[in-house]
């Protein structure tokens, strides 16, 4: 990371007080963006805002389902909301059912595990954002997919510099900001394990300034 050409020297990253950083992986944050909130915008935020591009799902009135409500999958759900889509999260957990819709303004919510539910979805979405990371097949979701729809799995392809600028613009434009926990760096313990439980809304972000007065 950091450098132009791999020579096996040590990289400094995420834990440091002070990093040096190559200007060509450099962004320009604008003036009133949360700095806290611009961290994940560089991680969930352009891994799922590149293949949603990619895939021209700026259709306003277009349907989307996003799989999954993570640290990716709620940043989808915003995309999606602000590309003037109808949203629908799918998950395994009927617990994400009011903060998809009540939180984060999802259209529709469906447990993917219910039989029922999946089948009144059928031939109904023209994209579906897959961010879910634990194995799961993928037959189900691609029954729910129109003729002609778009299915991507998010996590494989990210954007580059181009991309991650112009995300980081559109967010600010569009006041869309990640949802984060702020934390200081001697909680970072408890914070991976918390990880490792699921038992984040939806980023962790060490908030080095403070962690260091």
């Amino acid at each position: 990371f950091n450098g132009v050409d791999t020579d096996g020297t040590v990289t400094k990253g995420g834990y440091s007080s002070h990093i040096v950083v190559h200007e060509r992986y450099c962004y320009k944050i604008p003036d009133g963006y949360p700095l806290e909130k611009a961290a994940p915008l560089v991680c969930a935020g352009i891994t799922v805002y590149t293949p949603m591009m990619r895939h021209n799902m700026k259709q306003p009135g277009k349907s989307l389902g996003v799989v999954g409500l993570g640290g990716l999958g709620h940043m989808a759900v915003k995309f999606g909301k602000a590309f003037g889509l109808k949203v629908t999260v799918l998950s395994t957990s009927e617990s994400k059912r009011d903060e998809a819709i009540s939180l984060l303004g999802a259209d529709n919510f469906v447990v993917s595990s219910d039989i029922r539910q999946m089948e009144s979805l059928k031939n109904s979405l023209d994209f579906i954002v897959d961010t879910a990371s634990g194995d799961h097949p993928f037959d189900p979701y691609l029954a729910l997919l129109k003729v002609g729809g778009a299915r991507t799995l998010s996590g494989s392809v990210t954007g580059g510099t181009k991309d991650t600028q112009e995300m980081i613009n559109f967010c600010t434009a569009n006041k869309i900001y990640p949802d984060i926990e702020l934390i200081k760096i001697d909680y970072i313990n408890e914070a991976l394990e918390r990880l490792v439980n699921r038992d984040v809304r939806y980023r962790f972000v060490i908030d080095i300034e403070s962690s260091l007065k």
